[in-house]
């Protein structure tokens, strides 16, 4: 072999390096990339979880209620009083709120002569009777209103002319209902009431003229509960 065949044969194995090189550093950068390519990283995704317990209460205590009107025993007359409950609760899906009285019929007892005098109203059989109705005996009843009118329970709602199923309603002082010692749904809300919501409880005693039986001379007090639990 002589000279020049050597030296381009040296000259072409060089190349063929280079050329081999070449490829290994491109094959290097483009199959290695978290090596060649910072700061590129797949996602990494994760979720954070708390949760809020559900609160409920009144946010002041219930007023205890003194009747406005003189009622005589014997030509007899009529008597009202109000008071308010306000619940506070953060329950997306609302609550309910159920009034008791006592654990005894009559409601409304005389503090010294005992209780038959002044009796529970009668109701209707849809649970609660619109425009309140007089009878021959003296009577106790109590209706609803709320400062969201579909918040009250549908059997204190009206039609103006029935209260129950049908009523969309609430027309002052339409629907009447006695106590009772079993549990009476008042209020069905179906949202949150974060500032407060207002229910306000009425009452009447009415005492015909001559009333049967006789009412006592006397003071006569009714102990009422509300419980309200969310939803």
């Amino acid at each position: 072999m002589n000279k020049v065949s050597v030296i381009t044969s040296a000259k072409k194995a060089s190349w063929y390096s280079l050329v081999s090189i070449m490829i290994a550093v491109f094959l290097f950068l483009n199959f290695e990339p978290m090596v060649s390519h910072s700061g590129f990283a797949s996602p990494n995704t994760f979720t954070v979880s708390q949760q809020i317990l559900g609160e409920i209460s009144f946010l002041v205590t219930t007023p205890n209620v003194t009747m406005t009107g003189a009622i005589n025993g014997l030509t007899g007359g009529n008597a009202t009083g109000t008071t308010q409950a306000v619940v506070q609760t953060n329950s997306a899906t609302g609550y309910t709120m159920d009034i008791t009285f006592g654990s005894s019929s009559p409601a409304m007892v005389g503090n010294v002569s005992g209780g038959i005098g002044i009796r529970d109203y009668a109701a209707s059989t849809t649970g609660a009777t619109f425009a309140f109705v007089a009878s021959t005996s003296a009577v106790f009843a109590y209706t609803i209103s709320a400062s969201n009118t579909p918040d009250i329970a549908q059997a204190f709602k009206d039609n103006g002319t029935i209260c129950g199923a049908s009523g969309v309603s609430d027309a002052a002082n339409a629907c009447w209902r006695g106590p009772t010692t079993t549990s009476v749904r008042i209020i069905s809300r179906t949202s949150a009431a974060a500032d407060g919501a207002t229910t306000t409880i009425q009452f009447r005693v009415n005492v015909p003229n001559n009333p049967a039986p006789a009412v006592n001379a006397d003071t006569y007090t009714a102990t009422a509960t509300l419980t309200a639990v969310n939803q």
